[in-house]
Parts: structure tokens; C-alpha cells; sequence
């Protein structure tokens, strides 16, 4: 139980349904598809399209996503994959001699083809109950009418702009006047109400072939891509197992490849070999710990993660043999300089929301447009703002991962799923780019090695280490920042807070859901 002196949250609980997102309107958007008679899976999608609008710098049609689904009824877990592939004519060879050593990341190269849009449609007609044309009604009634601009959303926008991360027609789009909106300025996206007008007249026709599909495709020609109709045309969302791994008698459910689920149950499974429930659980010792152990596993999710089709080691990834040696490469006082060099000889031969509706029907779904405001670029009469999805491939020859027509890159953005003895208990996620395998991890973590709750486990404070820099939020004590300094982490303190997470907990014993939604960001669990 939390300290009431204290700022801070509490669970929500209810009985009929939960929703927990990033927005409030979104929450409340898939409450009320709810009450008016649709599942999980009709208020997912309603709150989703929803944050398109509230959150544009972090989703939008352009965007992807990955949805697990547990159907009501039983504990069978679905997954769909709603990434894009890149366009046919993407050639790394060609990227190489253009002199790129690396993905361009703002640059129509980066940008695949979407692939959220046909996984709605597609998760719609096979598990919703009221159809595309009311579920999409209140998204496009915000975006026509316009929504408030939230203080953290607001907060990302004025960074996009400081950076100059928007370019031509998206300028014009996002921001209005020239200038990023500030908290409570209306924000309105006409142009999008009417593709959603023909997404839900049309299902996926209405945005993968004629006038919208032509929009997109003529402006990323224009900014030089390769893309074309029959790139548009053939995208299609894929129906695959979930893969799992067991963290001390909790199931971590996750996508398999080319989301980077198994970076986070390699992580977990890492920790698995220290005693953490020994440790303060926000003490240097069990952030020092995280972090070596995050190193380990992003190397691995370097080498093999890759579309589904390339990737060959996933078996060796999830292998105990494997977290073994890896956690034996750990020192517990001391930081890494980098993983790679070490591992080398055990791996010789390579915006988040949930739902859960009355039935027991949960949907825990990711759907982003990757780097903040995406590639920046957007489709000149719809302003569709275009992902850059791209830019998680790799250009180095032979590489599973190697950039290349029809194929889908690795994925930063995974939805998760709690299990216990056969049941699911806790669909949740963790947004924040690659911080997301880490982040799942520490919400195990809090939850099984510190007994917190779910609203609890969110709101603890968080760390990160990537690319020779540790993170550390101001939730940390100056003198657990100064130890960790003393250990050989390169230790900072980021300018925005580290991702932001939502969870709704089962409690099958008294039919009571408990949601909980991270502060980090201006959203909230909903419930009736």
C-alpha cells in the first residue's frame, strides 16, 4: 500500500471492463465502446485510432503494430503481427554505395510500408463484435472536432520542434502556425477524419488502394522512396504463436521475431540467476545488475533478431544454457565496457494500450510510428504521417537483419502478457523505443521479486543503459547515482522521463480487474 502523504496514484478497480492507455480519451473512448455492447478487441481499436489523433507523435495510420490477443472464454493467446514490410525496391547495396554506412532515419528509404491499419481491419472482422463504422466513430469525431493538447504530449512536441524533426508538408500539419501547440491548445487533423471515414466504409481498401494509397505512395516517390501501389496493395497482417518464457513461476508472453520479445525474456531470464529480492529494490546494487544484464541481452537481439523468415536462433536466445553463460559474464560490482566482445563465445555460429471487457477478452496492443513524429515526412493531401520503421535494419552484408525489399525490420515495440498456472493474469506494456525488453523485465521484476503492485511497479523509478550511457530517472537518490558512477556506469539523467507503461491486473478469484497507467505520461485507467 502506497503512502497517501505522498503524491502518487492508485490502482483502478472494476468490474465490467478496464481500459488502460497513454490518453485519457482513449480510455474513456474504449470504456464507452464497451458499455455499448463491444469486446476488448472493438474498444482497442477505437482507443488506438483515438491516440492518433491525441498523441500524434508517438502513432498514427502511418504506424505499425503487434497485438496479443486472449480470446474470452479460454487462456489461448493470439498473436498479431501488424508491421509493414519495406517497399520491394529497397536494396541495401544500393544504400551502401550511396555512401550510407548506416539506415537514414528521416528519409523515405526508412519508411516501410504501414501495416497497423490492415492488422485493425483484420483483428476487427476476425474477433470484434460492432463493426469498423462505430468503432471508428469517435476518432473521427476528434479529429474533425479536435482534442485539447496534453501537457506531456505537448511536452514531446516542443522537443520535435526544438529538433527540427518535421519536414516539409508535416510541418504544415503538426505544427500549425509554425509552432509547436502548447497544454489545452485545440488540435484538429480534418484531412485524417475523412481516411477513417474510408477505412470504415471501406476496411483496408479504403486506405491501401485508391486515392489514399496513391497520396502516400506519390509523396514518398516524390521525396526519392521506391514504393509503389502493389507495395500498398499487398500489405497483410500475419497470425503467429507467442513465444513465453518462465521468470520464477510467472510466464513473460511475448511476440515472437521480428518484434524483440525475446531480448526481454533473455533478460529476464538473465536476472533469474541473481537473488534480486534480496536487494533494495531501488538500491545501485539491483540498477547495476539490470543494466549489465540489459547489455547482454540487447547483443543477442543485435545479432538475431531479424523479420521471421531470417531469423535462425531464436531456440538458442530462450535457451536456460544460454542465460547461464551470460549471467556468468557479470561482474556484480563492477560495469561492463560492452557486451559484444564478450559474448562472442556463447553466441559463436547470430503507444501501448490494454483492454480487458467483462467476458475476460484481453488485447494487449503496441502501435507506433517509431522515432518521435516518425520519418517526419508526410503524404501531401491526407497529411498521413509516414513511419521509419526502416531504420531498424542493419546495412552490414550477410546480416539476418540486412535491409531488403519484402522484408520487415527488427521491431522495437512489444505487447506483453503475465501467465500463472495457465492462466493469463496481467496483459501489460512498456513504451519507450528500445528501452521496451528492459522495461518489461523491471515490471517482472518489481512485481514477482518485490511484491508491488501494478500501479506501484509502474511508477517506481526506472533505468537504462544503452550505447556506453546509464540512464538514471530523478526517482533515484543522488547517492545511488554516485555509486553507480563508482562501478563504471556512465550515468546521466535523461531529459524526459524513461518510456511509460499500462497493466491491467485478472483477479480470477473475485472477477475484480485492477489497471493501472503510468504518470510518466497524461493517461489513465478506466473502468465500469
Amino acid at each position: 500500500m502506497r503512502d497517501y502523504h505522498l503524491p502518487g496514484r492508485s490502482p483502478v478497480f472494476a468490474s465490467n471492463g478496464m481500459c488502460a492507455t497513454s490518453h485519457p480519451l482513449a480510455a474513456h473512448t474504449a470504456v464507452t465502446l464497451m458499455e455499448a455492447g463491444g469486446n476488448a478487441v472493438d474498444a482497442a481499436i477505437g482507443a488506438a485510432m483515438v491516440l492518433n489523433i491525441c498523441e500524434p507523435q508517438m502513432t498514427g495510420l502511418g504506424g505499425d503494430c503487434f497485438v496479443l490477443l486472449k480470446t474470452a472464454g479460454d487462456d489461448e493467446i493470439l498473436a498479431l503481427n501488424g508491421s509493414g514490410r519495406a517497399p520491394q525496391g529497397l536494396d541495401a547495396g544500393q544504400l551502401r554505395a550511396a555512401g550510407h554506412t548506416a539506415m537514414p532515419v528521416r528519409d523515405a528509404a526508412a519508411v516501410t510500408v504501414p501495416g497497423a491499419v490492415d492488422a485493425f481491419c483484420r483483428l476487427s472482422e476476425a474477433h470484434g463484435q460492432l463493426g469498423l463504422d462505430r468503432v471508428l466513430a469517435p476518432a473521427i469525431r476528434y479529429a474533425e472536432e479536435g482534442v485539447p493538447v496534453a501537457p506531456r504530449v505537448s511536452f514531446d512536441w516542443q522537443i520535435a520542434a526544438r529538433n527540427a524533426l518535421l519536414s516539409g508538408h508535416a510541418r504544415e500539419v503538426y505544427l500549425p502556425g509554425g509552432q509547436s501547440p502548447l497544454p489545452g491548445t485545440n488540435f484538429r487533423a480534418p484531412e485524417q477524419a475523412d481516411v477513417l471515414r474510408r477505412i470504415a466504409a471501406k476496411g483496408r481498401a479504403g486506405f491501401y488502394e485508391g486515392e489514399v494509397a496513391e497520396d502516400m505512395v506519390a509523396a514518398l516517390q516524390a521525396l526519392g522512396g521506391s514504393h509503389t501501389l502493389d507495395d500498398f496493395a499487398a500489405t497483410q497482417a500475419t497470425w503467429t504463436a507467442p513465444i513465453s518464457g518462465t521468470y520464477k513461476g510467472v510466464d513473460l508472453v511475448e511476440h515472437p521475431p521480428n518484434g524483440q520479445g525475446a531480448t526481454a525474456i533473455l533478460m529476464a531470464n538473465i536476472l533469474a540467476r541473481f537473488d534480486l529480492a534480496s536487494l533494495d529494490p531501488f538500491g545501485a546494487e539491483r540498477a547495476h545488475l539490470e543494466a549489465e544484464a540489459a547489455k547482454l541481452a540487447y547483443d543477442a537481439r543485435n545479432r538475431f533478431i531479424a523479420d521471421g523468415d531470417y531469423t535462425t536462433r531464436l531456440d538458442h536466445m530462450l535457451a536456460p544454457e544460454t542465460a547461464d553463460a551470460l549471467a556468468a559474464l557479470i561482474d556484480p560490482a563492477r560495469a561492463m565496457p560492452a557486451a559484444e566482445p564478450l559474448t562472442e563465445a556463447v553466441h559463436k555460429e547470430t503507444i501501448y494500450l490494454t483492454v480487458v471487457d467483462r467476458d475476460g477478452m484481453a488485447v494487449s496492443l503496441i502501435y507506433s510510428i517509431f522515432h518521435s513524429f516518425g520519418s517526419g515526412l508526410a503524404s501531401d493531401k491526407f497529411g498521413i504521417l509516414f513511419q521509419n520503421r526502416g531504420a531498424g535494419f542493419t546495412l552490414e552484408a550477410g546480416h539476418p537483419n540486412e535491409a531488403g525489399g519484402g522484408k520487415r525490420p527488427m521491431h522495437t515495440i512489444i505487447p506483453g502478457m503475465l501467465r500463472e498456472n495457465g492462466r493469463v493474469t496481467m496483459p501489460f506494456g512498456v513504451m519507450g523505443g528500445a528501452y521496451q525488453p528492459n522495461g518489461h523485465a523491471r515490471f517482472l521484476t518489481n512485481i514477482v521479486d518485490y511484491g508491488l503492485d501494478p500501479q506501484a511497479a509502474i511508477d517506481a523509478p526506472r533505468s537504462f543503459s544503452d550505447a556506453g550511457n546509464m540512464k538514471v530517472e530523478r526517482g533515484y537518490s543522488d547517492a545511488v547515482r554516485a555509486q553507480l558512477a563508482e562501478m563504471g556506469h556512465q550515468v546521466s539523467v535523461p531529459e524526459e522521463p524513461i518510456g511509460g507503461a499500462q497493466a491491467i491486473r485478472i483477479h480470477h478469484d473475485t472477477g475484480v480487474l485492477e489497471g493501472a497507467s503510468d504518470p510518466r505520461k497524461d493517461g489513465a485507467a478506466i473502468g465500469y
